[in-house]
């Protein structure tokens, strides 16, 4: 039986976080390795803004885009699961599920969780840029799911310019 206990932001907090280490004027940036930046940006997602949080949360970005980039198994994420569980509580309307972890860990499961439920419900959609030199992922939302690029304004412009600048002077030979 495949679960998702994710909401509805929860995919977009995935990405906004896979996204947090983008290629700036050809150097690496790193949005959440200013603790002040990181704890704002954190709260901003609804995401506690604790040192464990944060830690948490920058490990779990690392092994999400290595899994995406396929550079790892999705078994790396074991380790941010272990000590979730999904507990019926009866309440007056019925059954509520709610899920447990241990704490400092919200905002890492949170993201686990929605790599998983886009991997269930949208397989193949998360993906990074194909542009090699950006480091941004995109959810294709598109009917054929073709879609290379983070943005097709930058990355896809500018990886179709090239093209055309390579035939263009391949011609001229």
């Amino acid at each position: 039986m495949d679960l998702a206990a994710v909401g509805p932001d929860d995919e977009h907090f995935l990405l906004e976080l896979l996204n947090t280490t983008p290629v700036v004027d050809g150097e690496s940036r790193d949005d959440l390795a200013e603790p002040n930046v990181a704890r704002a940006w954190m709260r901003a997602h609804g995401v506690a803004s604790s040192n464990v949080e944060l830690a948490a949360l920058r490990d779990a970005r690392s092994v999400l885009q290595a899994v995406v980039r396929g550079e790892q198994s999705p078994s790396a994420l074991q380790r941010f699961v272990d000590s979730v569980a999904l507990r019926p509580t009866a309440s007056r309307d019925g059954v509520d599920w709610r899920l447990t972890m241990k704490q400092g860990m919200g905002g890492a499961v949170r993201a686990v969780l929605a790599w998983d439920a886009l991997r269930v419900s949208s397989p193949g959609r998360l993906r990074p840029c194909a542009n090699t030199e950006c480091r941004l992922f995109l959810i294709d939302r598109s009917k054929p799911n073709t879609a290379r690029w983070c943005s097709m304004a930058i990355c896809g412009n500018r990886m179709k310019a090239r093209r055309h600048y390579r035939r263009a002077r391949a011609g001229d030979e």
